[in-house]
């Protein structure tokens, strides 16, 4: 799979600050859980080598077939007591890929970076790492969401230009207003572990359509999370010359909800119909 993840999937992804590690800790347990409402609300890659390929998302697919060491849903931030430390507990835990050294690439796949910590690097004897190797090591983890100096959602597939600024404008939305974050956290705060693993293996085939913990379609909740996100951003009030606040941002979602059909779906609509199975017509068109 990992020529599949690096070539032949694309993503958008949003970088968010947080302002404490409390604050870290109430956005990652949001991001995780409402992730699967982002691959759905942007899924977008119906086609492998021009025919349909059974998903709806197949990027995110892909991601859950890659190693599991480093991609996933990670249970241990819903857990009491998770913090900063816990994660860099469960980034010395994940294998690493490489150590850089004058302009080359050493190979470390497997290795421990515990290990590395206490100079026992088999690669490299003796040599403990610089901060340097530490940021590397946690690019090399690929969860759904990912904790730097700032909060990953790495959730949506890649698409047109009229979605870009949708996806910052939902988290954003979702995670930079108290009120909204409380009331996302509320909405999401009784699910299960195994409650959101179904979620994220359900949507890259399903999308909307997957169900919802407790019964319904993710579909039924799609509007409420929208209508928090729009909520958040008429509060954070960041108004354009025009004094337009940042909510026209989440039209194209509202409207995909509303339609009920997700962009891979109308990919697949015009593939099976006007187009007639002839792949090139999508650079036709923008959807």
């Amino acid at each position: 799979m990992g020529l599949d993840m690096m070539l032949r999937t694309c993503t958008i992804q949003v970088n968010l600050d947080y302002s404490s590690e409390a604050d870290m800790v109430q956005k990652f347990r949001v991001g995780l859980a409402l992730q699967p409402l982002a691959t759905a609300l942007f899924a977008n890659s119906p086609f492998t080598e021009g025919k349909p390929n059974g998903y709806l998302s197949y990027r995110s697919h892909i991601w859950s077939d890659t190693d599991p060491h480093r991609t996933g849903m990670l249970p241990f931030v819903f857990e009491d007591g998770f913090g900063y430390e816990r994660w860099v507990d469960y980034m010395l835990d994940v294998p690493m890929y490489f150590v850089f050294r004058e302009g080359r690439y050493i190979d470390a796949a497997g290795l421990s970076f515990r290990d590395f910590l206490d100079g026992k690097l088999s690669v490299l004897p003796g040599e403990k790492p610089t901060q340097s190797d530490w940021w590397d090591h946690l690019s090399t983890a690929f969860p759904e969401v990912r904790l730097k100096s700032f909060l990953e959602m790495r959730g949506a597939d890649g698409g047109p230009w009229n979605r870009i600024c949708a996806l910052p404008a939902f988290w954003v939305g979702l995670l930079y207003d108290q009120g909204a974050l409380d009331a996302a956290w509320d909405l999401v705060k009784g699910w299960s572990m195994e409650d959101r693993e179904a979620l994220r293996s359900s949507v890259p085939r399903l999308a909307l359509d997957a169900p919802l913990p407790g019964g319904g379609r993710l579909h039924d909740i799609a509007k409420e999370v929208l209508a928090i996100a729009r909520s958040g951003l008429a509060a954070r009030a960041r108004l354009n010359t025009g004094g337009d606040n940042e909510t026209g941002f989440l039209e194209p979602l509202e409207e995909i909800v509303a339609s009920g059909k997700v962009p891979a779906q109308r990919l697949l609509d015009s593939y099976n119909g006007e187009w007639a199975g002839d792949i090139t017509r999508v650079y036709e068109h923008s959807f």
